[in-house]
């Protein structure tokens, strides 16, 4: 490897992408620079504009170019039923799956004694304001222990509210995580919920 060169720069940032190898990098980048015109310089101008205009919805979380995001300014959306999620993956697959037709809740992650990561480091006081005028909050947590002690915490805190606290059923395997699942069977585990 050459100090300084532009190619093998281009496939180390490609392989740091989630998914991408350094092979799959090494794929991509000779695509691009094969066809630098009509694959990789719309590719840097879409990445500029998005890096530029994509910033968290200040209500649920979500990223988007508008503020609120499309889907709290959806008025065909039943604002009133809240899902919580661990991040925006999450979130994305449950709109992917078409499973909920409501609102979200991002949290930021998920309780972490060992990874340091306690109840101030999450999106919870903002849940806990929303979770007033909802009439259901539903848990769309990962099936892990963090998941799951994330899930009970939230289940007390938003106890007091008297709003209905509901999770996600079985079909959603332990360890997994809901962005990698395939569609039928979030869309299954999101209409079982309990």
């Amino acid at each position: 490897m050459r100090p300084n060169d532009p190619v093998e720069h281009l496939i180390a940032l490609l392989a740091k992408l989630p998914g991408l190898g350094r092979r799959s990098a090494r794929r991509a980048a000779l695509r691009m620079l094969m066809e630098p015109e009509s694959r990789m310089l719309p590719l840097a101008d879409a990445m500029r504009a998005a890096a530029a205009a994509v910033k968290p919805c200040s209500n649920c979380g979500n990223l988007d170019a508008a503020n609120p995001c499309h889907i709290c300014s959806d008025n065909q959306r039943d604002q009133g039923l809240i899902c919580v999620v661990e991040g925006v993956a999450e979130l994305w697959a449950l709109e992917r799956a078409q499973a909920h037709h409501g609102a979200y809740h991002v949290l930021g992650g998920t309780l972490s004694a060992l990874g340091g990561v306690g109840p101030d480091e999450l999106a919870i006081p903002r849940l806990l304001t929303r979770a007033a005028g909802a009439r259901e909050i539903i848990l769309a947590l990962p099936a892990t222990v963090e998941g799951a002690s994330t899930a009970h915490y939230l289940a007390e805190r938003l106890e007091s509210t008297k709003v209905p606290v509901t999770r996600l059923a079985q079909g959603v395997p332990m360890g997994g995580a809901l962005d990698v699942l395939d569609d039928g069977t979030l869309a299954a585990a999101f209409k079982a919920r309990r």
